[in-house]
């Protein structure tokens, strides 16, 4: 499951946009780029013709971040102390199976909560030689959380983070805030949005990787299906460490979302302003897929998009990879940017999930 509630999943259905051709010959051409850059909806299809640098395009992404936030919140709302807090990672509990080390720990997020994640090595990993690290970011799954990719409970074609292991990485798999083990009250939460709050803590959850000595911190990737996928995404777009990102069912565009209603966004879990502020209204969004995904060039991108996803309209994925191809061509990293559209459904097959780690490995490989 994604975003969708199971009871109301089924009137999920794929559709047409219908594309009108506007006629802008009456703008100057410095208007008709505010146009492009400025309003949402089907215009923010077209990549802005006036950018064809790098630093024209990061300067387009700073502005991307302030509108992200507007919808999400700011990305520094709960970090008000003066200094960072220390990680002081403890190990819970440890326990070896098929040559892959079961570590479940708690660390310290920046506001003193205790996360609990787990922690996932070959047997062998150390300092002397030390090996690359995913985060592992689960799906929609109720009281499952975290124990998903690891391959305790729930759909055994998501244990990606046994499986990354088991191929030679670390991997760290928290909770999204109130699934799993963390209890959470969003409303006396500081954050305005769940997402906001996920994106702050899996930073957190970098900073643990960095931290340890056999893992390579230079070298962090991100991988998540459906509810995993955008949080990955989302997260990666305000984590430079973050080198390589696999997003598996986990975005369309708005307009394509549920026929363009927006409202399975809107929970205190996600984004509440699209309803307050924007009316779950897709024309009034003020950021999209398409920009978010183009924001991580040159950095590694793989989008596994089945056709019969039922949550996320595969056209729209389509349409955000070929939107961001524009970005990845301006640094010379068409190679990094990859989409995968297997005969399935909302879900993460064998095949595509190998290529995946292959695909990180990859990414990884590359000089930063």
């Amino acid at each position: 499951m994604g975003i969708a509630h199971k009871s109301w999943v089924g009137f999920c259905l794929s559709f047409t946009i219908v594309w009108v051709s506007v006629d802008c010959t009456a703008f100057s051409q410095e208007k008709q780029n505010a146009r492009v850059l400025d309003l949402p909806g089907l215009d923010r299809i077209e990549f802005p013709e006036h950018i064809h640098t790098p630093e024209q395009w990061s300067q387009h992404v700073a502005g991307l971040h302030d509108r992200i936030q507007s919808v999400m919140g700011k990305l520094d709302e709960d970090e008000k102390a003066a200094a960072p807090v220390p990680l002081e990672m403890i190990v819970m509990h440890q326990q070896v199976q098929n040559d892959v080390r079961f570590r479940k720990i708690q660390y310290n997020l920046q506001n003193q909560h205790r996360m609990m994640a787990w922690l996932l090595t070959p047997v062998d990993a150390s300092a002397t030689s030390p090996i690359p690290a995913v985060l592992c970011l689960h799906q929609t799954n109720g009281s499952i959380g975290k124990d998903e990719p690891v391959g305790l409970h729930g759909n055994s074609e998501l244990q990606y983070a046994l499986e990354l292991s088991q191929q030679g990485f670390a991997t760290l798999s928290p909770d999204y805030p109130s699934f799993g083990e963390y209890e959470h009250s969003f409303r006396e939460s500081p954050f305005v949005s769940g997402s906001m709050q996920a994106i702050v803590e899996n930073r957190r959850a970098i900073d643990l990787l960095q931290s340890l000595p056999e893992v390579d911190g230079s070298k962090i990737a991100c991988i998540g299906h459906s509810l995993g996928g955008h949080n990955a995404i989302f997260t990666a777009t305000f984590e430079p460490r973050i080198r390589a990102v696999v997003s598996s069912c986990g975005f369309t565009r708005f307009h394509r979302y549920m026929k363009g209603d927006l409202t399975g966004w809107t929970s205190d879990r996600y984004m509440p302003r699209i309803q307050s502020v924007y009316a779950s209204d897709p024309n009034q969004m003020p950021f999209d897929f398409p920009e978010l995904i183009a924001s991580l060039a040159p950095r590694g991108f793989l989008a596994v998009a089945p056709q019969n996803d039922d949550n996320f309209e595969v056209n729209g994925v389509r349409e955000s990879i070929s939107f961001a191809a524009n970005a990845y061509r301006i640094y010379g990293a068409s190679d990094s940017l990859q989409a995968q559209y297997p005969d399935a459904g909302h879900t993460f097959p064998r095949t595509s999930r190998n290529q995946a780690y292959q695909f990180i490995k990859q990414q990884l490989a590359k000089s930063p």
